[in-house]
């Protein structure tokens, strides 16, 4: 069994795991319109308010993208809330992070520096390659086991904490450090989301409510920034230890649509979440929340939703279901893991966050919606957590109350 020791964020709630997860069961948004009157339309976006000065001198941030900083942030603070295991040798260690598009502050710099005419900055390759987060976490940690990047997508974190599971149990390693890393809240890159016609438009001054997971009006998705990492052990190392134990990692659903590379495949998904219940030991109605991908686009949610009442078929209204993007954003490689902490947390507090700003529900999605004030969830054993990526990967995480 493995079970989770750690959880460190740098989210747009904050870095604080008990006090982000009050202020989204408190249904607060952190979305707020960004780079207004540079972009061809007005965009929302939820970012971190983030003082690098307490994790790096000025001579380390030389060739540290913004993604690298919130990772070795949200990294030490896993780290040191598992208890800073000591003892353990340091190539029995691994770290797995989820990247989907690197150090986008880097690349635009460089892109415009160019342009410009000027000289770009001599670091910009190392600073933006989306390997730089693990390998910036594997040099402040002391970490020389597999330090692995996962960069597929909307899936990148959910993957990298699934394989980091698979490593504990063949063997591979005693601990790991999994978890995701996104930093894209810049204007080329909101510009092209713009431009894929993905992203919520909202009206002047609603910029917070923009994302509206499986509301009838919903119109896509905001943007979100961030970090977040667990420790993960097998629990007979955590008990000889000592060690809190946050939940229990029960399994790990993957697979692929094999269908389109951005049109998400109801039968895919539901494969990727049947592997995850099968692997875990649960039926359907054992699971009593769904964290869903939930990224209030047309179609994503409609296919998300399908795939729910494929698997659970008779017992599907016994499943709480509620995506958190709308208060957080969506963080693309990052979104994983920051909504896996979520959902270990309703484990831990038996509480559930709202379906962000959900209003009124679309009938097409027959979903039970975690409303605003329904926050109470007693006797939750099991829950999971889903990410659906463009690429057509499915990765779904299973948890237990520890």
């Amino acid at each position: 069994m493995v079970v989770v020791t750690g959880l460190g964020l740098q989210s747009p709630h904050g870095d604080e795991p008990l006090a982000v997860f009050d202020a989204l069961c408190r249904g607060e948004s952190a979305v707020h319109e960004v780079f207004a009157g540079q972009l061809p339309r007005p965009a929302a976006a939820a970012t971190v308010a983030f003082d690098e000065s307490r994790w790096f001198t000025k001579l380390q941030l030389a060739g540290v993208d913004r993604v690298s900083q919130l990772a070795v942030a949200a990294a030490d603070q896993a780290w040191h809330d598992a208890g800073a295991p000591a003892g353990l040798d340091p190539t029995r260690i691994g770290v797995y992070v989820g990247c989907g598009m690197g150090g986008a502050a880097s690349i635009e710099t460089a892109y415009h520096a160019q342009a410009a005419g000027g000289r770009v900055p001599p670091l910009t390759i190392p600073a933006f390659m989306p390997s730089a987060p693990a390998a910036h976490i594997a040099i402040r940690l002391g970490v020389q086991g597999p330090v692995l990047t996962q960069a597929v997508a909307c899936a990148s974190s959910g993957v990298a904490i699934g394989e980091a599971l698979r490593a504990l149990q063949r063997g591979d390693i005693d601990l790991a450090i999994a978890g995701g890393s996104e930093a894209l809240v810049v204007p080329g890159v909101v510009a092209a989301w713009q431009a894929m016609q993905t992203l919520a438009g909202f009206e002047p001054g609603q910029a917070a409510t923009a994302c509206r997971p499986f509301a009838a009006d919903r119109g896509g998705f905001v943007l979100g920034e961030g970090a977040a990492f667990l420790v993960l052990e097998p629990q007979a190392r955590a008990q000889a230890r000592g060690a809190r134990t946050w939940a229990r990692l029960l399994g790990y659903g993957l697979g692929c649509d094999a269908t389109h590379l951005t049109k998400p495949d109801a039968a895919g998904q539901a494969r990727a979440l049947a592997a995850a219940l099968r692997e875990a030991g649960l039926q359907p109605a054992d699971v009593g929340y769904c964290n869903a991908h939930g990224t209030a686009t047309r179609v994503g949610d409609l296919v998300e939703a399908e795939a729910l009442v494929r698997v659970w078929g008779s017992a599907l209204p016994g499943l709480r279901v509620g995506s958190t993007k709308g208060l957080h954003g969506h963080l693309l490689g990052a979104a994983g893991a920051l909504e896996a902490v979520v959902t270990i947390l309703a484990l831990q507090q038996q509480r559930l966050p709202p379906n962000g700003h959900g209003g009124a529900a679309d009938p097409a999605c027959p979903l039970n919606l975690v409303q605003p004030g329904e926050a109470a969830a007693p006797g939750l054993q099991a829950a999971i957590s889903s990410s659906f990526a463009f690429g057509g990967t499915n990765a779904v995480l299973a948890f237990g109350r520890a």
